[in-house]
């Protein structure tokens, strides 16, 4: 059966990263990959044609495809506009429109690029965690918000922390679920010594554990765990948290792996469509100049492959291929050191498709 993908390239060095995604995913169609594949706009590039971040045909279009590959959104260019038409809009709207509650993040360091981490080589070295961030709820989406005058004329900006109990059951259920195919190990980031709100997730994550027992779970205050990934970061295997913590924590995991520019992401609801995105973002001061890195976002069409499109063998292909152009010592800019060979965002999607 034909699966159907919406392209979605976005803002930025979305435009030049999509391109070479799009490189592999036709190399594998002429190997005898299913796949249909049509373009839609999004975030800036969509709010410049039609006055919309996340245009009605584009929604449309990702609520009709199996699963979405997406570039990044914003960019300087939009930062003036009112808040409720900035590219991310769009990003949110599609999240939030699609229902994908579960955000996979995995941090995994390729043993080619143990150096470029900051920290100690046998600090990072075999580091594969995945982080699952519920990326539908919390603080990012909860009413009431917004900036409001005081009497006395001070203005005071306001947001909402909130979750309900069967959002939370769901991202622990997905969590060990992920972890059953792992290491068996779940470490849940809560701040329940402050907040009520991760008290309750603290509680519920418990109680889903009952049914779960064959997963060992620990639970972690998120500024201790920020300082453990720093630390000793390769006792987590997979971590389960909210949406703002998993932003920041996702961010941080990735960059003891050398480069943000080495990781994919994947955004999924309970039919198992998903999104696909680098976790990087537009990077509009690189835009247009052919040196960004592709590899996280041809990452993510292996993770398409391998969680919505039922093709594992078609992405471990593709994650083997990243590692043999890592072997062969090719490096974009960011992920560039004395005595590898630097090359454009154009020529390592090229060398991804010769290495397939």
């Amino acid at each position: 059966m034909t699966k159907k993908i919406l392209v979605l390239p976005g803002d930025g060095i979305g435009q030049e990263i999509v391109a070479e995604a799009v490189k592999v995913i036709k190399a594998l169609q002429a190997d005898g990959l299913a796949l249909e594949m049509e373009e839609g706009l999004v975030g800036g590039a969509a709010y410049d044609e039609t006055g919309s971040p996340l245009p009605e045909e584009t929604l449309t279009k990702a609520k009709a495809a199996d699963a979405i590959l997406l570039g990044a959104v914003g960019g300087y260019k939009w930062e003036s506009l009112d808040i409720s038409v900035r590219p991310e809009k769009g990003l949110l709207g599609l999240r939030a429109e699609l229902d994908l509650f579960a955000n996979l993040r995995p941090a995994i360091l390729y043993p080619q690029l143990a150096g470029a981490s900051t920290l100690k080589p046998e600090v990072v070295s075999g580091l594969d965690i995945m982080i699952v961030r519920e990326l539908t709820g919390g603080i990012y989406f909860g009413q009431p918000r917004g900036v409001r005058t005081l009497d006395n004329g001070e203005r005071q900006g306001y947001n909402t922390l909130v979750y309900k109990e069967s959002e939370v059951k769901r991202i622990a259920e997905v969590a060990f679920d992920i972890a059953r195919k792992r290491n068996s190990k779940v470490c849940s980031v809560d701040k329940a010594n402050v907040l009520e709100v991760t008290e309750m997730w603290r509680e519920v994550v418990t109680e889903c554990h009952k049914d779960n027992s064959d997963i060992e779970l620990s639970h972690m205050y998120v500024d201790n765990a920020a300082m453990q990934l720093v630390r000793e970061p390769k006792q987590f295997d997979v971590m389960v948290t909210t949406n703002m913590f998993g932003d920041i924590l996702s961010d941080c995991a990735a960059m003891l792996t050398g480069s943000i520019g080495m990781l994919p992401s994947a955004s999924l609801n309970s039919k198992g469509q998903g999104m696909y995105e680098p976790i990087h973002g537009s990077a509009p001061d690189i835009a247009g100049q052919n040196i960004a890195n592709p590899l996280a976002t041809i990452l993510s069409v292996a993770m398409m492959l391998r969680y919505s499109l039922d093709e594992s063998t078609m992405a471990e292909r593709v994650e083997k291929a990243v590692d043999k152009v890592l072997e062969q010592n090719l490096r974009t800019a960011d992920i560039y050191s004395d005595g590898m060979k630097k090359v454009s965002t154009s020529e390592m999607g090229d060398a991804v498709v010769a290495a397939l």
